[in-house]
């Protein structure tokens, strides 16, 4: 058979096990990326697995492959492709020794409860400021453009894909992987994944929907709704026009079509969907939230929304309650319905008494993602090591969580909480909303990031992210807010917000919010307890706070009393004018914030939020 070697690919192939070779490659890739078009058209890009390699994988009977056009049309022609290993698979092939090429990576094992443990490298949190989205004709009118969705040209896009596609088909093996997004059959979209590292495998095996053989059969064997293309090992170039920096994350919303490169961190691929769904989703009438959803025993739905590590995943795992998802849910004429199939939950100060749910869910089949151990024989975690990222991450499938509901769906909802990380403990701990606060509040987004989450931060940061999940809207948040309101009114659906944050206090001076007491009041609303609660009205907030709650103090109700307590326990001077300091001036960041949806708002609404 005659072959038709390119430069590029005989300098990577004949030394690429030898030298890290990946910024190299890339290089090389860019002066020559006439000739690499030139290939793609005349679909003549040639790569060759050393034998040695290619027999080692191919020669197991079970593998199963991908052929055809659902390959061929975007330029992979790697022979040795894997798809769908099982959860067994995955670990064997993560846990053989192979060269290491990037210092960033610790090697995979397995932790002493089963779990695979993996590292993402120099990225342990999501690049926002990397994300791009391809801008073209549809999407010139309807993307809300700006420091969330940074444009990006087709030709830049199409280039990142060209050098993902070639990193992709010089890797020993290509990982494909199938799966659904959203739990309701009647909406949901399916998804194809290529990687090379085993952990992004069955990262995405567990967090998408897992087809029986039969879908397999019926609906995955062409082209699916959405591709990824994940190259993460390999850099991008600021050299190509519209990149930033080594880390690009770009997206092509009309050829349903992601690539990752310069970043290894696995949630990348997840939040990819999420941005995709909320594309396409509103405009087939469905409301996609960022949110946690649990069920009561009287079928009874609530959703939590709110930012990573404001507690989303761990208050929606609730024993006297029937889990449906903890991050990513839809709300469609039919009720709600979970876009995954797992879970991804902070990890940070993990604890049996916490979270017993989550703690006990880490077994084979999960994924700890960035943890430290105690010591590296017996492979005890420690949950507490922060050495490498405040982020450290466990991903498990949603029914490794005890009286999680399988399928994930349920009606409409009868409670909407709202939680914030409020780093300057101003806010209370909980607050019924009137409708037009409920929106004001949706709008705004007020919490803080938690240190790790996002790459650089250290320490809370105060922001606002619409909808409680900015970074993920494509449209204009007031598209999501406008629905959300409308099933609200349809539903009668009860609003409340919730801090999670800190308490008497700032950060630095306060305390967080205890898990306990936040779990009562979550009870207490479920229990209709506050639905009867006497209220007295916050200042400058005008929010409606209950005089008593059982399980949490009165001097965690009301925040100028906790002021006043860490007063007299402490002695610290001026704590309680800082306070109001605090009360009446922080306010003021919400105005600046809210002037960007002033010209969307109602009066109503915009009569919701603070004054000044």
């Amino acid at each position: 058979m005659s072959i038709n070697l390119y430069l590029h690919d005989y300098i990577f192939f004949s030394f690429y096990e030898i030298f890290n070779w990946d910024k190299i490659i890339l290089q090389l890739i860019i002066l020559l990326d006439n000739q690499i078009k030139q290939c793609v058209k005349k679909s003549q890009i040639f790569f060759m697995i050393p034998h040695r390699l290619f027999y080692r994988f191919t020669s197991n009977q079970n593998t199963r492959f991908l052929k055809g056009r659902a390959v061929e049309r975007f330029g992979i022609t790697n022979p040795n492709i894997l798809r769908n290993l099982s959860v067994a698979e995955l670990y064997e092939l993560g846990l053989q020794q192979s060269s290491q090429t990037d210092i960033y990576v610790k090697p995979t094992c397995i932790s002493s409860t089963g779990a695979l443990v993996a590292y993402s490298g120099k990225r342990t949190g999501r690049s926002p400021k990397d994300k791009r989205i391809v801008l073209d004709v549809t999407t010139q009118n309807e993307i809300w453009w700006g420091d969330v969705n940074i444009p990006i040209s087709r030709d830049s896009h199409n280039l990142l894909e060209h050098i993902a596609i070639n990193y992709l088909n010089t890797r020993p093996r290509l990982f494909v992987v199938d799966g659904y997004a959203g739990w309701d059959p009647q909406h949901r979209l399916k998804i194809r994944v290529f990687c090379t590292r085993v952990y992004h495998a069955l990262f995405m095996k567990q967090m998408l929907i897992r087809p029986t053989p039969q879908e397999l059969e019926r609906d995955f064997q062409g082209d699916v709704d959405y591709h990824i293309f994940n190259a993460g090992k390999m850099f991008a170039s600021t050299k190509i026009p519209g990149v930033g920096s080594e880390t690009c994350i770009s997206v092509n919303l009309n050829d349903q079509k992601m690539v990752i490169l310069g970043s290894q961190y696995a949630g990348e691929m997840k939040k990819g969907v999420f941005g995709m769904m909320h594309y396409i989703y509103p405009k087939r009438g469905i409301l996609t939230l960022h949110s946690s959803c649990n069920e009561g025993q009287n079928g009874d739905v609530t959703l939590l929304f709110g930012l990573s590590g404001t507690g989303k995943t761990t208050l929606s795992a609730d024993p006297k309650r029937k889990l449906i998802g903890d991050d990513e849910h839809c709300w469609s004429d039919n009720g709600v319905f979970n876009i995954e199939g797992g879970c991804y939950a902070k990890a940070i100060d993990l604890t049996p008494e916490k979270e017993p749910e989550i703690y006990n869910a880490i077994k084979f089949g999960s994924i700890l993602e960035n943890v430290g151990f105690y010591n590296t024989e017996d492979r005890i975690v420690n949950y507490h090591d922060t050495s490498l990222t405040e982020n450290t991450r466990v991903t498990y499938p949603l029914d490794y969580i005890p009286g999680a509901k399988m399928p994930a769906v349920g009606g409409h909802p009868k409670n909407i909480i709202f939680l914030t990380c409020d780093a300057y403990g101003v806010l209370p701990p909980v607050s019924k909303l009137t409708p037009e606060q409920a929106m004001y509040h949706f709008i705004s987004g007020y919490t803080a990031k938690v240190a790790g989450t996002e790459m650089g931060v250290k320490e809370p940061q105060a922001t606002f992210s619409a909808c409680f999940g900015e970074a993920f809207l494509p449209l204009h948040p007031t598209v999501y807010a406008e629905m959300l309101a409308k099933k609200m009114k349809d539903h009668s659906t009860s609003a409340w917000l919730i801090n999670t944050g800190w308490t008497k206090g700032k950060y630095g001076v306060g305390q967080r919010m205890p898990l306990k007491q936040t779990r009562a009041i979550i009870d207490a609303i479920h229990s209709g307890e506050l639905e009867i609660a006497k209220y007295e009205t916050l200042p400058i907030f005008k929010l409606s706070v209950p005089t008593s709650c059982s399980g949490v103090p009165q001097d965690q109700l009301i925040p100028r009393n906790g002021w006043m307590y860490l007063k007299q326990q402490i002695f610290f001077k001026g704590i309680k004018e800082n306070m109001m300091i605090h009360l009446h001036y922080w306010p003021r960041n919400f105005r600046p914030t809210f002037t960007k949806y002033e010209n969307k708002a109602s009066a109503e609404i915009l009569g919701a939020g603070p004054v000044f």
